[in-house]
């Protein structure tokens, strides 16, 4: 079922408890609710996406200073989408509406980056979100349609909650041992050491955030996990798979409908790689890349 919104049709998915709104504008996880319990915060349909609020974001994440960047020899210049700070943002499909096809409890989005300002590179994508029955995972393809090989990255910026618990209680987990010091421009300038607090925890209305990370501890399966935890033990759980080895995350008061939220985002460049080259990929002509993440839901106490 879809109905229309200022972010295109919305998708909706059910599995049992399990249900999950998917916007068509930037591929979105729109909500995600178990139980009648929201772990993305919803927003009004008639609003346009606040914050970024699940869009994917490439073939960057997070930024590239003054829009400019060094192609092997080569330098690019990319629109400045983010005018207040003078750089280029969150890629080049946040406001493109994907194609999509949808059975009851999986979505297929696609969308393709056509070569333009600053990236003269043809990639396809696909966003496949599917629900489980403690949550939901998400598959991401990139395949370079290019004559010859292209930089990639990739990142999504999904919110996650304990929606009938107040969000200054929720105790946020991050498994990371080195975060990115930036300037004024939100742009790194250096790393530092994570002090042990966010590994095992900080009350979530503590703390402001707008940092990225990395040096992130994989549990066995390959998987690196955040949480967040309610009073009573109920957990949300971000997971993030190989590829994914930075995250930003972010805390805000302007959510709409919350007195605050976090973002947990799964990347796999940090702020400006373009011009750093951290966690950027070239693929080969018809090379893809095929990442995973996912959310889930323990109500074990």
């Amino acid at each position: 079922m879809s109905t229309a919104s200022p972010t295109g049709a919305q998708i909706t998915l059910r599995l049992g408890e399990v249900d999950a709104q998917i916007a068509q504008v930037g591929a979105s996880l729109r909500s995600l609710r178990i139980g009648g319990v929201d772990l993305v915060p919803p927003y009004p349909h008639d609003l346009p996406t606040p914050a970024c609020s699940g869009v994917v974001l490439t073939p960057w994440p997070n930024r590239v200073r003054d829009g400019e960047w060094d192609d092997e020899g080569t330098t690019r210049r990319l629109a400045i989408t983010e005018p207040k700070l003078r750089n280029a943002s969150h890629g080049l499909l946040r406001f493109t509406a994907y194609e999509v096809a949808h059975t009851d409890s999986e979505a297929v989005l696609r969308a393709t980056i056509v070569p333009q300002t600053g990236y003269p590179y043809l990639i396809e994508t696909t966003v496949t979100y599917t629900l489980t029955t403690d949550g939901i995972e998400v598959t991401h393809t990139l395949t370079n349609r290019s004559s010859t090989p292209a930089p990639v990255a990739l990142g999504t910026h999904p919110y996650v909650t304990i929606g009938d618990v107040d969000p200054h209680d929720l105790v946020l987990r991050v498994p990371a041992e080195t975060a990115f010091e930036t300037d004024e421009r939100m742009l790194p300038t250096g790393t530092r050491p994570v002090g042990p607090e966010l590994r095992e925890g900080v009350r979530l209305g503590d703390v402001t955030l707008d940092t990225g990370f990395t040096d992130l501890a994989r549990d066995p399966d390959g998987r690196v996990r955040h949480s967040l935890t309610a009073p009573d033990g109920r957990r949300a759980t971000l997971w993030q798979g190989e590829g994914f080895d930075y995250v930003q995350v972010y805390t805000t008061p302007a959510y709409p409908g919350q007195s605050l939220a976090v973002a947990i985002e799964p990347m796999t460049a940090p702020a400006d790689a373009f011009n750093s080259g951290l966690g950027i990929r070239r693929l080969s002509p018809d090379e893809t890349w095929t990442l995973h993440w996912g959310i889930t839901f323990a109500t074990t106490r």
